[in-house]
């Protein structure tokens, strides 16, 4: 069955630089200069109209000629900046500068360990990179220049640093570039998202999918507005204050942070995590919003300052990137009494904005339902499909892999035509998750379709991990599989595990010894998160079809049923 969102078709989106519509709008003339950003770092604070005239001089600074002071940045010279920072005030201001002379922008992970920076740089193949001063040495790593990697904040000698190019702009009086003309397909960034084949694929995403994206949220808000009195808030500027603690190179917090201007809002700025600093911030800067993902919402309930920490401010509490299970909704929403709810949606990289989003009470006059354990319905603008197996169409309350359609939809993966051609079909993106819709057009999440692991709202590739066993150079093992197994922050959150094929090599120096030494090259090579929290297993051979093709499920099942007998003894 084919499926279409409930709500009103989107208005058409202008062709022309996003800069435009988030900016040059004339209810913003009205606005005061309230204040847009603040760094919980350094206390610093920016107001709107300072942050719309970084951006310009930031712009100019990059995109000007070298004879008149600039960087002479073009997208037609194949420039790709490399954006490799935590948190930060300027990240944003960055990102914008280069939205508005249209050079297309790499999110690197803020965690990388230098191999898995040097493929995303591989990938990506920036021009330049901007880095804060933590990650400089890493971003030293990538083959380019000293001269074209600059600091993002801080000062460092030998980097200039972009509040300088700035500066330079401002105290040399460069004439302003103008705002470039950008069409709807015009590449604007790339994100990574872990692939089924082992490396990272680079998602390409336009001027025009971000433009579509801010136009159908403001839609959006307007149906809040039809069944939701106005919220009051009670913070100095009487405005709402979101607390970004999500990387901003993640989707959630690029998306969530970077394009804010529906209305006058304060984005408090977290440059990493830290959930005492987290507790701290709350009633500091009174927040009232929180965008957050399951394995955080995790680690909050069970600190011991949530039950004494002042948590009154929040208002509004959003939850994505990773399925939030009932129960831990529950319990988070315990320590929130004067709140009904969390905030669920679903969403992907590959389609830029939410799929879908729990609705409120009386939306669509009474059409829209809100029903427990769902992710919502879908979002204005959207169009699904869940398929079978054999590619038929499910029925209602059919479980099956979603697909999605819609103007969202990314350009595809750079370098990457099979990835591209396997999720990008016939118009609709393949989700890899398996969901079903029941006859109210109410979605329900079932579990992932693909191999590909949610671990603390970030993907991780079973296949990348195996290749990364594989590269060890002393070859301890001959064959190797890494599924997901209960253990996670989540009841439904699956970590990595991995089993191995031990070689004559792994054989003589003996199991203890090499499952040490695979952890060890594992946790110098991947993420935190990629790290084979469920353990290594040594087996005599990979369960195979007769086909070839890997049974996880039989060695997930034997450890689960390990582990549940384990722990009855």
């Amino acid at each position: 069955m084919h499926h279409k969102s409930l709500f009103p078709d989107p208005p058409k989106v202008p062709e022309s630089n996003i800069h435009h519509l988030l900016f040059d709008r004339p209810d913003q003339k009205e606005w005061p200069d309230y204040t847009a950003f603040v760094d919980v770092a350094t206390g610093q604070r920016r107001s709107f109209r300072e942050f719309v005239e970084r951006v310009r001089d930031g712009a100019t600074a990059l995109g000007a000629d070298v004879a008149q002071g600039g960087l002479d940045i073009r997208p037609e010279n194949g420039e790709v900046v490399g954006i490799l920072s935590e948190n930060c005030m300027d990240y944003i201001s960055l990102i914008h500068s280069l939205l508005v002379i249209t050079v297309p922008f790499a999110l690197f992970s803020s965690y990388s360990t230098p191999y898995e920076f040097n493929i995303a740089n591989s990938l990506s193949q920036p021009t330049r990179i901007f880095a804060s001063p933590s990650l400089l040495p890493l971003a030293l790593t990538s083959g380019l220049p000293a001269d074209r990697i600059y600091l993002l904040e801080g000062e460092n000698e030998g980097h200039t640093s972009y509040n300088q190019l700035v500066f330079s702009v401002r105290k040399d009086g460069i004439l302003r570039v103008p705002v470039r003309h950008a069409t709807k397909d015009a590449l604007a960034y790339m994100q990574f998202s872990s692939g089924t084949s082992g490396l990272p694929k680079v998602i390409m995403a336009s001027h025009g999918n971000i433009a579509y994206a801010n136009v159908v949220m403001t839609q959006y808000g307007k149906e809040i507005g039809k069944v939701q009195a106005p919220p009051v808030w009670n913070t100095p500027e009487r405005i709402q204050v979101d607390f970004l603690v999500v990387p901003l190179y993640h989707s959630l917090g690029f998306h969530s942070a970077s394009f804010n201007f529906i209305r006058p809002t304060t984005v408090v700025i977290l440059p990493k995590w830290n959930i005492d600093v987290f507790f701290d911030s709350i009633p500091k800067y009174h927040i009232t919003t929180l965008i957050l993902v399951p394995s955080l919402i995790h680690q909050i309930v069970h600190h011991p300052r949530s039950k004494t920490a002042d948590l009154s401010s929040v208002k509004t509490i959003g939850c994505a990137a990773a399925h939030l299970s009932p129960q831990l909704s529950e319990q988070f929403l315990a320590r929130f009494p004067h709140l009904e709810r969390v905030g669920v949606g679903y969403g992907l990289s590959e389609f830029t904005m939410p799929v879908t989003m729990r609705s409120l009470p009386g939306m669509l006059n009474g059409r829209a339902k809100d029903k427990p354990g769902s992710v919502g319905i879908l979002f204005p603008g959207v169009e699904a499909r869940i398929i079978r197996p054999d590619g038929s169409l499910a029925g209602p309350n059919e479980a099956g892999e979603l697909l999605v359609r819609g103007a969202a939809a990314v350009l595809g993966y750079k370098g990457n035509d099979k990835a591209t051609r396997e999720t990008f079909v016939d118009g609709w993106v393949r989700t890899g998750d398996r969901m079903r819709i029941d006859e109210e057009g109410v979605l329900f999440f079932e579990d992932r379709a693909k191999d590909t692991l949610k671990v603390s709202g970030a993907q991780v590739s079973p296949a990348e991990i195996e290749n990364t066993l594989l590269a060890h150079q002393d070859k301890f093992i001959t064959d190797v599989t890494v599924a997901g197994v209960s253990g996670g922050r989540t009841s439904d959150e699956r970590i990595p595990r991995a089993w191995v094929v031990l070689s004559p090599a792994g054989t003589a120096l003996g199991e203890k010894e090499v499952v040490a030494r695979l952890h060890e090259w594992v946790q110098q090579r991947l993420s935190g998160y990629k790290w084979l929290r469920g353990g290594i297993g040594i087996v005599d051979a990979i369960p195979k079809s007769p086909t070839g093709k890997v049974l996880r499920r039989v060695l997930v099942e034997e450890y689960e049923n390990a582990m549940k007998a384990e722990a009855k003894l």
